[in-house]
This record gives structure tokens, sequence and C-alpha cells, in this order.
């Protein structure tokens, strides 16, 4: 069975779309003919050559397979593309076939076809994280000021709200999408160089020839070639892993709170979406798998971008070639979770009243800390500590709620008793209470980072 199968399986087929061979090759062929026209628009080359190239750049003409094939002896995907284009010129115009691929080199080429998929891949990828953003935002309008427990080292440790939860899933994308549009804006540039990037080939005209090329293709037109300069590329890579991780760590809290031990939310179902092949009652997280499989990956893609940095002289050898494998493979594993995670997440079933049972169910436990810092204005805290510790301990044994043993504990201390009432104490055990404290925190949180996004969108509609 092809790998393949799984890439496709863990990603999307726009995504594929964005990085098949009908796409790579037809933005080596935009970049030829946006080449030849604007030569020809600068005298470089004959204005009927610069026509007769442009017609001739449709991908449907062309023998991909055997491109492809052919790459792989020639070294680069560009000589078989120039020979075949070169030939499909000259039935047209022979005299215009010696003018193909004129004083550019085969980075040039496939750089810039990086770049238009590229551009693409990251259209695709912010459309489904202003949705997975907005149903977030959604899910803190209806439920934000549920009581949920809070859990470190994977146990429970205090009550706060579902809005709080919600602020360390959202932010990290609101943040995300703005650094990726800048990393974007810095790496999205055409490449335009020659053969050692001083368009030596082009003389006076080289600007010229570089300016109309961005324009056509709606790129930045850089100072010069970035051959080997691979920083703001590969910072945008970075930027892709960042958010990989970023949406792992959402699916990572779903999976959990999905557990059946758990149940305080579920991924939607219906139409064999999270079934089993044995088990007719399972509800799997599978938007959650998907996600936490590009967060695995994707470190490993950024490193391999990271290693194939330091490249030789004016063209690296075999590491620049090692990037351009593994750059598509990481915007794959990003859509693939967003996309997965966009729709889970606007489907998300929120059960607050199994959260409220939860906290319940810890006899009072989690409210431990709470009761200690009280004890303490009056015993100290090193006492108050103590004392909790004991009775948790207690309480745990003798199956009884917290909040009861300490009421008899302060009942039997004279200093305690003079000084904490019942309704004192009944407050550090109310996990409304708490919870409404940790939405205080959360929602103007929440309300600044709904702003910053809707900024960001609307600037970005703008462009």
């Amino acid at each position: 069975m092809s790998a393949l199968v799984f890439e496709r399986f863990l990603s999307t087929p726009e995504m594929i779309d964005a990085f098949s061979e009908v796409a790579i090759v037809q933005g080596m062929l935009d970049f030829e003919a946006a080449l030849a026209r604007a030569q020809a628009a600068s005298g470089v080359i004959p204005a009927s050559a610069g026509e007769a190239i442009a017609s001739a750049c449709r991908v449907e003409g062309f023998d991909l397979n055997a491109i492809v094939a052919a790459s792989s002896v020639a070294g680069t995907l560009a000589i078989p593309l120039v020979k075949q284009l070169t030939v499909a010129v000259a039935q047209v115009d022979a005299e215009a076939a010696g003018y193909v691929h004129w004083g550019s080199t085969s980075q040039d080429v496939i750089d810039t076809a990086m770049v238009l998929a590229t551009r693409r891949a990251l259209a695709l990828i912010d459309v489904r994280l202003c949705d997975l953003i907005n149903a977030l935002f959604g899910l803190a309008h209806r439920h934000g000021d549920a009581p949920l427990l809070g859990r470190t080292l994977m146990q429970p440790a205090q009550v706060v709200s579902f809005g709080f939860k919600l602020v360390s899933w959202v932010a990290p994308l609101v943040r995300c999408r703005e650094r990726l549009a800048r990393a974007a804006q810095s790496a999205l540039k055409l490449q335009l160089g020659g053969a050692v990037g001083t368009l030596s080939v082009m003389g006076e005209s080289g600007a010229a020839v570089a300016d109309h090329m961005a324009a056509a293709l709606q790129l930045v037109r850089p100072l010069g070639a970035w051959h080997t300069q691979r920083d703001e590329w590969v910072a945008l890579g970075c930027e892709v892993g960042v958010l990989c991780g970023a949406l792992g760590k959402i699916a990572k809290d779903i999976s959990l709170l999905a557990q059946g031990e758990i149940g305080e939310v579920a991924e939607p179902s219906g139409g064999g979406r999270g079934g089993s092949s044995a088990m007719p009652h399972k509800r799997n997280p599978v938007a959650s798998m998907i996600a936490l499989a590009a967060a695995t990956r994707a470190p490993h893609r950024v490193a391999a971008l990271l290693a194939a940095m330091p490249q030789e002289h004016e063209r690296g050898l075999g590491n620049w070639q090692a990037e351009l494998a593994e750059w598509p493979g990481l915007f794959m594993s990003a859509h693939g979770a967003v996309h997965a995670l966009a729709d889970a997440v606007a489907g998300l079933a929120v059960d607050p009243q199994r959260m409220r049972a939860n906290i319940d169910a810890l006899q009072g436990l989690v409210f431990a800390e709470g009761a200690a810092m009280l004890l303490a204005r009056h015993i100290g805290k090193s006492h108050a500590h103590a004392l909790l510790e004991s009775l948790s301990k207690k309480c745990v044994s003798e199956k009884r709620e917290l909040f009861d043993m300490t009421t008899e504990a302060v009942a039997a201390d004279p200093l305690l008793c003079a000084f904490v009432d019942e309704a004192e104490l009944r407050a550090v055990f109310d996990a409304d209470a708490v919870a409404l404290r940790a939405g205080a925190l959360a929602r103007p949180q929440l309300d600044a980072l709904a702003a910053s996004h809707h900024s960001h969108s609307e600037s970005d509609s703008t462009r």
C-alpha cells in the first residue's frame, strides 16, 4: 500500500491539489510565461517570442509523467520541463524556441512555483483557521461560565471555567494566524537571479524584468535573488509547524476530555464518523487524531527545513532538494489538522452537567488550597497547609466531603472557630463562585483576542 494513502487520509483534497504535479508544473509554466512577457516588454527578447512562449505555457500540453521521470536523472524538474516547453514553442515559432528560459535558472522557476503553491496553501489554511477560531469563540459564548476541573500533571487540581480553558486554545491560534501573515509577507517573493544570482545575461534590463514578473505574478520583488538565503522561507515553514503544535494542544485536550470516564465533551458523530470496525458503541475523536498526527510529524519536517539551511555557496547540493521534498507535507499536515478541528469544534458537544458531576465526585478535594489559604490568615500558611493535607487524606480514606471535615476542624479549634464562620468557608467550596472568578479573568482575554482576530480579518480583506 502506498504511503500516499496515509498522506491523503491525514490531509485534504484541496491541499493535496495545491502541491500536486499539475499545480507545481503549472506554477513553473506561469513563471516561464511571466519571464518571457517581461523580457519581451523590456527588450531582452523579441516581442513575438515572448507571446509565443507564453501561449505555450499551459500544463495540459505537457507529459507530466515524463517530466517527473526525467527529473531524477536531470537533477531538477526544470530541465525536462524546459525541454518540453522548447519543443512546444518550436512547433509554432522556431525562432522563439531559442528564447525559452532565457537568462534564468532551474532554482528560479522551481522556487517561484513553490511560492505560488504556498500562497494558495496559506489561503486554504487561513479560511479554515478562521472557521476554527470563530467556532471557539462561539463555544465561549454558549458555555464559557460552566465550572470545569482544571487539571495539572493529568490530575484534578482546581475549578476553573470552560471559558478559561478556551483561552488556552484560541489565544495561540489568533497569534499563529497573525504571525503566519507576517511571515508570508516576507517569504512569498519572486525568485529570479539566473545562474549565480546576478542576472548577468539580462544586462541592464534585469531589474525591469523582475519588476514586470513580480507584478504579473502578484509577488513581492526582492532586492536580489535568495537562492541560498533561506531564512525568511524557512521561518514561514517554522510558523506552520508552530500552528500544528497549537492545533495539537487543542486536540490533546479534547481527546482527554472526551474519554468515557470523563465525558465532558464529545466530537460530533454520525455518518460513519468516529466509529469502530469492531465495537458498535465507540465514538472515537477522529478530528483530534488527525490533528495529533500533524503535531507529531510537523517537528520532524521543520527540523529538516532548518537542517537544510546551510547551503553551499550560490546553489545548494542536496539540501535545497531536501527542503523542496519536505515542504508540501508540512502544509498537508497543517491543513488536515485545522480542517478536521474546525468541523469538530463547530459540532462539539459540551456537557456542563458532566463537568459539574466530575467536580462533585472529588469530595471537595479541589477546594483544599482555597480552604488552606482561608485558614492561613489565622493560623499561618504552614499549619493550614498541613491541616488540609491531613484532612484530605482522611477525606479519601473515610469517603467523606472535605467541606464537612474542615467545618468540624474549625469548630474544634478555638482560634479558628472565633474568626472563621461557616458561610465564609462554604464560599471557598462553591464551584460556581470559583468558576466565576476564573471567568472574570477569561472574559477580557477572550474579548481582546476576538478584537485582534476581527481586526486582522478586516485588514486582510482590504489587501
